[in-house]
């Protein structure tokens, strides 16, 4: 029914935090010109994109307060 349990030498793990390799990792390489510049290109394209579904937005964010105006100058003219 009741299991003992037994002492298990996990004394790795605490020490695993503590571990430092000695080993470094390999450089890592410098982006290539084209790279850079795909990413700048990149960028300014999704900016661009924001900012244009913006201004093509902005007409249906705005209020329709001078809608009223123009309707009641053409009723007057008929």
């Amino acid at each position: 029914m009741f299991r003992r349990r037994e002492p298990v030498p996990f004394a790795f793990v605490a020490e695993a935090d503590r571990f430092r390799s000695n080993v470094a990792p390999p450089p890592r390489q410098r982006a290539s010109a084209g790279q850079i510049a795909g990413r700048w290109l990149l960028g300014l394209t999704i900016v661009a994109g924001l900012v244009g579904s913006l201004v093509v937005g902005m007409p249906a964010l705005s209020s329709p307060a001078a809608t009223p105006a123009q309707q009641s100058q053409a009723s007057q003219g008929h």
